[in-house]
């Protein structure tokens, strides 16, 4: 065991800056697990794809995303949307 001998605004500050860095891990790691939210909004899912709402709703239409309806409110599972869009299909266009 090392005995560190300081004075009273050595130690504050020493203390102050413990606090500091462990309050920034423990908010760090709390807006990590917000961000990992296991379903999202129309709007969350538009702003994620960063196209319109509507864009988002036609493609739930279309089948391009899977949606599930609970009341009015449409919720898109992440991991379903992550997998459609690794699923993107290229197009031939014939001209």
């Amino acid at each position: 065991m090392k005995l560190i001998i300081t004075k009273q605004g050595e130690l504050e500050e020493l203390v102050q800056a413990s606090v500091e860095k462990s309050l920034e891990q423990f908010y760090r790691k709390k807006t990590e697990k917000e961000t990992e939210q296991k379903t999202l909004s129309v709007k969350e899912t538009a702003k994620f794809l960063n196209v319109s709402e509507l864009t988002v709703r036609n493609y739930i239409k279309r089948g391009f995303i899977h949606a599930e309806q609970i009341g009015h409110r449409i919720f898109i599972p992440r991991e379903r949307l992550l997998e459609a869009l690794k699923e993107v299909k290229s197009f031939k266009y014939k001209r």
